[in-house]
């Protein structure tokens, strides 16, 4: 388990987008290599607050991908229960995750893997807590009556068999989660704790959300961000790695 420790927010972001650059670059992905997992809650694809219309926004439309190269839940899918079953299915065909990078919440879930959520679950429809939903009613005007109650999500067993876990935390009220994540033990009840048990897990916060951890803690990862910087820098470049396997690819065959 890695702990990288930043300064401020946009530190704690530009190191995460370099290290997803590091690693898809050396991934190489393709269209048959890669998923994009959304989380939507019912809402129409056009809404304005729906996961499809934010992925979109504020990445899809932004790069060079094909619509036919994500795949998101969809949360108005008649059956929703084979959505999320079809779904685990193309994840084990794709090869698998990756790397799976998310985010939490106050209360320490993982996706919508909510306080008291099975460690060993998959793909399903979830009911949210209303501390989740009272978190949400901020895009909604404030009107609770108008967030979606329950959301597709991937599992803690998912997100698990990924190859590698990327969580970011940032700000002091996050700070008791991160605690539980990582200087307490598993605990169903704070879902992101599950990943102390992952062989390659990496969170990434800034100083606010280390106030409730030990000073000695604290410490100890930060003296390690020695290391860890050498898994963002140097950047690697795309055109590098292509000519890289071009000339392996020329190299003359030896016995």
């Amino acid at each position: 388990m890695k702990l990288i420790i930043l300064d401020h927010y946009s530190q704690a972001s530009e190191w995460a987008a370099k290290y997803i650059r590091n690693r898809i670059i050396q991934f190489n992905p393709g269209p048959e290599k890669y998923f994009t997992l959304g989380l939507p809650t019912g809402l129409p694809r056009d809404h304005p607050e729906s996961y499809h219309s934010f992925m979109w926004n504020n990445f899809f439309k932004h790069i060079d991908i094909h619509p036919e190269n994500t795949y998101i839940l969809d949360g108005n899918a008649v059956d929703l229960q084979a959505e999320c079953d079809a779904f685990e299915e193309k994840i084990k065909a794709a090869g698998g995750i990756e790397l799976f990078v998310g985010g939490i919440g106050p209360d320490g879930h993982i996706a919508f893997n909510e306080p008291g959520s099975s460690l060993v679950s998959r793909t399903r429809v979830k009911t949210l807590a209303m501390d989740t939903i009272l978190a949400n009613a901020r895009f909604f005007d404030g009107e609770l009556t108008k967030v979606p109650t329950m959301a597709l999500t991937v599992g803690v067993g998912t997100v698990m068999d990924a190859r590698e876990v990327m969580i970011l935390i940032t700000g002091a009220h996050k700070a008791f989660a991160l605690y539980k994540a990582i200087e307490e033990g598993v605990n169903h009840m704070w879902t992101v704790s599950a990943f102390q048990q992952h062989p390659r897990t990496v969170f990434v916060c800034d100083e606010d959300a280390t106030l409730e951890l030990k000073v000695k803690t604290v410490k100890y990862f930060k003296g390690l961000m020695l290391v860890h910087n050498k898994l963002v820098d140097p950047l690697y470049s795309i055109k590098e790695k292509e000519t890289e396997k071009s000339q392996s690819s020329k190299k003359p065959y030896s016995d």
